[in-house]
Protein backbone atom coordinates (compact mmCIF):
# COMPACT_ATOMS: atom_id res chain seq x y z
CA UNK A 1 0.00 0.00 0.00
CA UNK A 2 1.06 3.28 -1.07
CA UNK A 3 1.53 6.17 2.09
CA UNK A 4 1.42 9.21 1.03
CA UNK A 5 3.27 12.35 3.33
CA UNK A 6 2.01 15.43 3.67
CA UNK A 7 4.28 18.41 3.51
CA UNK A 8 5.42 18.17 6.99
CA UNK A 9 6.51 14.90 6.71
CA UNK A 10 8.39 15.89 3.55
CA UNK A 11 10.11 18.47 4.74
CA UNK A 12 11.35 16.15 7.73
CA UNK A 13 12.73 13.31 5.26
CA UNK A 14 14.48 16.38 3.65
CA UNK A 15 16.68 16.65 6.31
CA UNK A 16 17.33 12.57 6.64
CA UNK A 17 18.14 13.18 2.63
CA UNK A 18 20.77 16.36 3.81
CA UNK A 19 22.53 13.82 6.27
CA UNK A 20 22.69 11.06 3.41
CA UNK A 21 24.23 13.69 0.93
CA UNK A 22 26.92 14.64 3.55
CA UNK A 23 27.66 10.90 4.13
CA UNK A 24 27.83 10.18 0.46
CA UNK A 25 30.17 13.27 -0.04
CA UNK A 26 31.83 12.12 2.96
CA UNK A 27 32.34 8.89 1.90
CA UNK A 28 33.49 9.76 -1.69
CA UNK A 29 35.88 12.19 -0.72
CA UNK A 30 38.12 9.28 1.35
CA UNK A 31 38.19 7.30 -2.28
CA UNK A 32 41.42 7.18 -3.52
CA UNK A 33 43.85 4.72 -5.15
CA UNK A 34 45.13 2.40 -1.96
CA UNK A 35 42.47 3.24 0.52
CA UNK A 36 40.12 0.30 1.32
CA UNK A 37 36.84 0.18 0.87
CA UNK A 38 36.12 -0.44 4.28
CA UNK A 39 37.48 3.72 4.88
CA UNK A 40 34.34 4.47 2.69
CA UNK A 41 32.37 3.26 5.25
CA UNK A 42 33.72 4.68 8.14
CA UNK A 43 33.62 8.39 6.81
CA UNK A 44 29.90 7.35 5.95
CA UNK A 45 29.39 6.45 9.57
CA UNK A 46 30.89 9.15 10.84
CA UNK A 47 28.96 11.39 9.42
CA UNK A 48 25.76 9.01 10.32
CA UNK A 49 26.66 9.59 13.85
CA UNK A 50 27.55 13.13 14.32
CA UNK A 51 24.11 14.09 12.58
CA UNK A 52 22.08 11.59 15.38
CA UNK A 53 20.98 9.19 12.29
CA UNK A 54 20.82 5.64 11.98
CA UNK A 55 21.52 3.40 8.56
CA UNK A 56 18.80 1.57 7.38
CA UNK A 57 21.24 -0.15 5.65
CA UNK A 58 23.53 -1.78 8.34
CA UNK A 59 21.95 -4.73 9.60
CA UNK A 60 19.51 -5.04 6.84
CA UNK A 61 18.44 -8.55 6.06
CA UNK A 62 15.95 -9.36 3.32
CA UNK A 63 14.80 -12.77 2.66
CA UNK A 64 17.35 -13.64 0.13
CA UNK A 65 20.26 -12.23 2.11
CA UNK A 66 22.06 -15.07 3.45
CA UNK A 67 23.70 -12.33 6.43
CA UNK A 68 22.85 -8.90 7.30
CA UNK A 69 24.18 -6.31 5.53
CA UNK A 70 27.81 -5.16 7.51
CA UNK A 71 28.21 -1.78 6.58
CA UNK A 72 26.45 1.75 6.43
CA UNK A 73 27.41 2.35 3.10
CA UNK A 74 27.15 0.06 -0.28
CA UNK A 75 30.57 0.14 -2.12
CA UNK A 76 30.22 -1.72 -5.91
CA UNK A 77 33.76 -1.51 -7.69
CA UNK A 78 33.87 -1.98 -11.38
CA UNK A 79 31.57 -4.98 -12.53
CA UNK A 80 29.79 -4.76 -9.22
CA UNK A 81 26.06 -3.04 -9.90
CA UNK A 82 24.83 -2.94 -6.07
CA UNK A 83 24.62 -4.29 -3.10
CA UNK A 84 28.90 -4.13 -2.86
CA UNK A 85 29.84 -5.14 0.49
CA UNK A 86 32.63 -2.85 1.30
CA UNK A 87 35.71 -4.94 2.91
CA UNK A 88 39.47 -4.62 2.93
CA UNK A 89 40.52 -4.74 -0.89
CA UNK A 90 41.99 -1.38 -1.46
CA UNK A 91 40.98 0.46 -4.52
CA UNK A 92 43.38 1.18 -7.38
CA UNK A 93 44.01 4.20 -10.09
CA UNK A 94 40.86 3.85 -12.33
CA UNK A 95 38.16 1.58 -10.43
CA UNK A 96 34.48 2.92 -11.05
CA UNK A 97 33.25 3.33 -7.58
CA UNK A 98 29.23 3.19 -7.05
CA UNK A 99 28.15 4.28 -3.32
CA UNK A 100 24.32 3.84 -1.86
CA UNK A 101 23.83 4.81 1.35
CA UNK A 102 20.41 5.62 3.59
CA UNK A 103 19.86 7.64 6.77
CA UNK A 104 17.20 7.12 9.22
CA UNK A 105 16.24 10.86 11.34
CA UNK A 106 13.50 11.29 12.78
CA UNK A 107 11.79 8.36 11.86
CA UNK A 108 12.06 9.42 8.04
CA UNK A 109 14.52 7.93 5.69
CA UNK A 110 16.46 8.82 3.06
CA UNK A 111 18.63 7.03 0.15
CA UNK A 112 20.99 7.85 -2.57
CA UNK A 113 23.57 6.99 -4.47
CA UNK A 114 26.60 8.39 -7.07
CA UNK A 115 29.05 6.96 -9.28
CA UNK A 116 32.48 8.16 -9.89
CA UNK A 117 36.07 7.17 -10.79
CA UNK A 118 38.90 6.73 -8.44
CA UNK A 119 42.27 8.74 -9.98
CA UNK A 120 42.00 8.78 -13.99
CA UNK A 121 38.74 7.93 -15.29
CA UNK A 122 38.75 5.72 -18.56
CA UNK A 123 36.64 8.13 -21.01
CA UNK A 124 33.95 5.20 -21.58
CA UNK A 125 33.50 4.98 -17.89
CA UNK A 126 33.07 8.48 -17.82
CA UNK A 127 30.40 8.21 -20.35
CA UNK A 128 28.63 5.53 -18.65
CA UNK A 129 28.68 7.76 -15.36
CA UNK A 130 27.25 10.38 -17.47
CA UNK A 131 24.34 8.72 -18.87
CA UNK A 132 23.25 6.95 -15.03
CA UNK A 133 23.08 10.78 -14.47
CA UNK A 134 21.17 11.78 -17.36
CA UNK A 135 18.83 8.76 -16.90
CA UNK A 136 18.61 9.19 -13.52
CA UNK A 137 17.56 13.25 -14.25
CA UNK A 138 15.28 11.99 -17.09
CA UNK A 139 13.04 9.44 -14.13
CA UNK A 140 12.78 12.74 -11.77
CA UNK A 141 11.59 14.99 -14.59
CA UNK A 142 9.15 12.12 -15.45
CA UNK A 143 7.59 11.90 -11.44
CA UNK A 144 5.11 14.38 -11.50
CA UNK A 145 1.74 14.54 -10.27
CA UNK A 146 -0.76 12.89 -13.09
CA UNK A 147 1.81 10.83 -14.65
CA UNK A 148 2.20 7.29 -14.37
CA UNK A 149 5.35 4.91 -12.65
CA UNK A 150 4.95 3.24 -16.76
CA UNK A 151 6.13 7.06 -17.26
CA UNK A 152 9.16 7.35 -14.90
CA UNK A 153 10.29 3.75 -16.15
CA UNK A 154 10.21 4.75 -19.93
CA UNK A 155 12.05 8.13 -19.50
CA UNK A 156 14.49 5.88 -17.77
CA UNK A 157 14.91 3.15 -19.99
CA UNK A 158 14.87 5.29 -23.23
CA UNK A 159 18.24 7.29 -22.00
CA UNK A 160 19.40 3.69 -21.09
CA UNK A 161 18.91 2.02 -23.69
CA UNK A 162 19.63 4.83 -26.92
CA UNK A 163 23.37 5.26 -25.01
CA UNK A 164 23.57 1.16 -25.85
CA UNK A 165 23.60 0.42 -22.36
CA UNK A 166 22.26 -3.02 -20.26
CA UNK A 167 19.40 -2.45 -17.87
CA UNK A 168 19.76 -5.35 -14.93
CA UNK A 169 16.56 -7.26 -15.11
CA UNK A 170 14.32 -7.12 -11.36
CA UNK A 171 16.38 -4.23 -10.34
CA UNK A 172 14.95 -0.47 -9.77
CA UNK A 173 13.59 2.10 -7.29
CA UNK A 174 11.17 2.16 -4.56
CA UNK A 175 8.44 3.93 -2.61
CA UNK A 176 10.13 5.25 0.52
CA UNK A 177 9.61 6.84 4.28
CA UNK A 178 9.05 5.74 7.27
CA UNK A 179 11.09 2.37 6.13
CA UNK A 180 13.65 2.56 3.58
CA UNK A 181 11.46 0.25 1.35
CA UNK A 182 8.05 1.22 0.52
CA UNK A 183 5.30 0.56 -2.19
CA UNK A 184 5.02 1.28 -5.22
CA UNK A 185 8.46 -0.75 -7.16
CA UNK A 186 9.57 1.73 -9.89
CA UNK A 187 11.23 -0.01 -12.78
CA UNK A 188 13.94 1.06 -14.69
CA UNK A 189 12.46 -0.05 -17.80
CA UNK A 190 8.78 0.25 -18.83
CA UNK A 191 5.79 1.31 -20.95
CA UNK A 192 4.74 4.94 -20.95
CA UNK A 193 1.04 6.07 -19.33
CA UNK A 194 1.23 2.26 -17.40
CA UNK A 195 1.42 1.72 -14.08
CA UNK A 196 -0.21 3.31 -10.56
CA UNK A 197 -1.25 7.30 -11.39
CA UNK A 198 1.58 9.91 -9.56
CA UNK A 199 -0.18 11.98 -7.11
CA UNK A 200 1.04 14.85 -4.48
CA UNK A 201 2.85 12.74 -1.61
CA UNK A 202 3.97 9.75 -2.58
CA UNK A 203 7.70 10.10 -2.10
CA UNK A 204 9.72 7.42 -4.79
CA UNK A 205 13.70 6.30 -4.22
CA UNK A 206 14.39 6.30 -8.65
CA UNK A 207 17.77 5.05 -9.58
CA UNK A 208 19.11 3.88 -12.88
CA UNK A 209 21.36 0.76 -13.08
CA UNK A 210 23.36 0.51 -16.39
CA UNK A 211 25.68 -2.13 -17.67
CA UNK A 212 28.45 -0.64 -20.26
CA UNK A 213 28.39 -3.95 -22.53
CA UNK A 214 24.49 -3.40 -23.01
CA UNK A 215 23.79 -7.17 -21.60
CA UNK A 216 21.74 -7.25 -19.12
CA UNK A 217 22.87 -10.16 -17.20
CA UNK A 218 23.85 -10.53 -13.50
CA UNK A 219 24.82 -13.08 -10.45
CA UNK A 220 24.67 -12.87 -7.22
CA UNK A 221 28.73 -12.78 -5.77
CA UNK A 222 29.95 -15.14 -2.98
CA UNK A 223 29.27 -12.96 -0.47
CA UNK A 224 25.34 -13.53 -0.96
CA UNK A 225 25.28 -9.54 -1.25
CA UNK A 226 27.08 -8.05 -3.91
CA UNK A 227 25.00 -8.22 -7.65
CA UNK A 228 28.03 -8.43 -10.48
CA UNK A 229 27.66 -7.99 -13.99
CA UNK A 230 27.58 -11.27 -16.02
CA UNK A 231 29.96 -10.58 -18.30
CA UNK A 232 32.41 -8.94 -16.01
CA UNK A 233 31.52 -5.31 -17.58
CA UNK A 234 31.60 -1.99 -15.70
CA UNK A 235 28.25 -0.58 -14.28
CA UNK A 236 27.00 2.90 -12.84
CA UNK A 237 24.24 3.67 -10.32
CA UNK A 238 22.66 7.13 -9.55
CA UNK A 239 19.91 7.43 -7.38
CA UNK A 240 18.05 10.34 -5.13
CA UNK A 241 15.15 10.18 -3.15
CA UNK A 242 12.12 12.45 -4.82
CA UNK A 243 8.98 13.58 -3.34
CA UNK A 244 6.62 13.89 -6.13
CA UNK A 245 4.58 17.43 -5.50
CA UNK A 246 1.77 19.77 -7.30
CA UNK A 247 4.85 22.00 -7.80
CA UNK A 248 6.74 19.43 -9.68
CA UNK A 249 9.53 17.26 -8.24
CA UNK A 250 11.79 17.92 -5.33
CA UNK A 251 15.10 15.97 -4.82
CA UNK A 252 15.24 15.53 -0.95
CA UNK A 253 19.02 14.19 -0.86
CA UNK A 254 20.46 16.85 -3.02
CA UNK A 255 23.35 18.14 -1.51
Amino acid sequence: MVKLKTDENIAAMREAGRVVARALAAARKAAAPGVPATALDRAAREVLAEAGADSPFLGYRPDWAPTPFPAVVCVSVNDAIVHGVPDGTPLADGDLVSLDCGALLGGWAGDSAVSFTVGRARPEDTRLIAAAEEALAAGIAAARVGNRIGDIAHAIGTVCRKAGYGIPDGFGGHGIGRAMHEDPGVPNEGRPERGMRLRHGMVLAIEPMLLASGDDGYYTARDGWTMRTLDGSRAAHAEHTVAITDAGPRVLTAP
